[in-house]
C-alpha cells in the first residue's frame, strides 16, 4: 500500500482535517495515520524517540474504544514501535497506556506511549528500571491511591510520586523541533512494510 492510499497515509502529505489529541490541535506533530489511529511526536519526551499513538476518535478510556479501533490502535503501536526502535537505535521498547486519571493519564484521550530503550538509558537500581522499584514501593500501593482519591481537586487525586507524563522537569519542545521530527519519522514510516 502506498503512503497516500486511503487506508494509510502520512499526515504531512494527506491530512484534510485537523487532528486533535484531546482538546489540543496536533496536526503538525502527526507523522502517521490510519483511518482510525494516528501517531505523533511527543511534546515532552522522556527519551529521544518517545512518541504517542492514539485513536482518531477522542475517547478517554480503553473500554470506550470499538473493537475496530482497538485492533487498529495496537496494530499501529506495533508498526510505529518497529520504526522508532530502528530509527533511534534501540533494542527494546516501553509501551504503556495510562488508562484514566488515577493511572496518571494527563490528557483524557486514549494514547499509548512508545519509548525506545537502550542499555543504561535511565536510572537502574539493582539491575532493574527505576520504574519497577516505584511500582513495587509506596507509589504502587493501591489502597493508598484509593484513600487519597477523596480529596477535592482532580489534579491531586493522581499519585504524586509516580513519574507523570507531564513531568515539569522536562521542558516542552518548540513547534519547529517537533515538526522536523515528525517529517523525519513520516519519511521513515514510508520505508516500513505494513506487515
Amino acid at each position: 500500500m502506498s503512503s497516500n492510499s486511503p487506508e494509510t497515509m502520512s499526515a504531512l502529505k494527506g491530512a484534510t482535517a485537523p487532528i486533535y489529541f484531546g482538546a489540543f490541535l496536533v496536526t503538525p506533530q502527526v507523522f502517521y495515520q490510519t483511518p482510525l489511529s494516528f501517531a505523533l511526536v511527543n511534546l515532552k519526551p522522556i527519551l529521544p524517540g518517545h512518541v504517542l499513538v492514539s485513536p482518531r476518535r477522542v475517547v478517554p478510556r480503553v473500554a470506550d474504544l470499538t473493537a475496530d479501533e482497538t485492533s487498529d490502535l495496537f496494530l499501529t503501536v506495533r508498526r510505529v514501535g518497529r520504526i522508532v526502535e530502528r530509527v533511534y537505535g534501540a533494542s527494546s521498547l516501553n509501551i504503556a497506556i495510562q488508562d484514566g486519571i488515577y493511572a496518571g493519564q494527563s490528557v483524557p484521550h486514549v494514547h499509548a506511549h512508545i519509548i525506545p530503550r537502550k542499555p543504561a538509558d535511565l536510572d537502574y537500581r539493582g539491575g532493574t528500571d527505576a520504574i519497577y522499584d516505584m511500582l513495587d514501593g509506596e507509589e504502587g500501593e493501591i489502597g493508598k491511591a484509593f484513600r487519597e482519591a477523596d480529596t477535592s481537586s482532580e489534579r491531586t487525586k493522581r499519585r504524586t510520586n509516580f513519574p507523570a507524563v507531564d513531568d515539569e522537569a522536562r521542558k516542552p519542545r518548540g513547534p519547529d523541533e517537533m515538526k522536523a521530527e515528525a517529517e523525519m519519522l513520516a519519511q521513515e514510516m514510508e520505508k516500513e512494510s505494513l506487515d
